[in-house]
């Protein structure tokens, strides 16, 4: 049985914040984003649900996208793989952003942002 691969992930100190707006700026990884803010890491197959009848190919390169941002952790757990975003370092990085971002989105489609609050302990 091959070995679980661990994917590259970029030091937040390196990434600039036109490839994070980039990243958020499609409408199926922002709301997996989302998903992932609100509900905490998911796994792969969670997060597929989002928009399941991309195609695996499609919702791949999505995730690609956001790690490679540095929005997301995408690593093995047994014979999954968890997603999980990248808050603490996102937010030391660019303060206020990942915030901003949702309770703006959330709010333009009539979401309550409660889940986009931090608490700041």
């Amino acid at each position: 049985m091959p070995a679980t691969r661990d994917l590259p992930h970029p030091d937040l100190a390196d990434v600039e914040l036109t490839e994070v707006l980039f990243a958020l700026s499609d409408p199926s990884r922002l709301e997996l984003v989302r998903l992932i803010a609100r509900d905490g890491p998911q796994t792969v197959a969670n997060c597929q649900a989002v928009d399941p009848a991309a195609p695996k190919s499609t919702f791949s390169h999505h995730l690609k996208t956001l790690r490679e941002a540095g929005l997301v952790r995408n690593v093995p757990a047994g014979r999954q793989r968890i997603v999980s975003l990248r808050r603490d370092e996102l937010d030391e990085r660019f303060p206020g952003l990942l915030d901003s971002v949702l309770r703006t989105t959330a709010m333009q489609d009539g979401q309550s942002t409660s889940w986009a609050a931090r608490d700041s302990t």
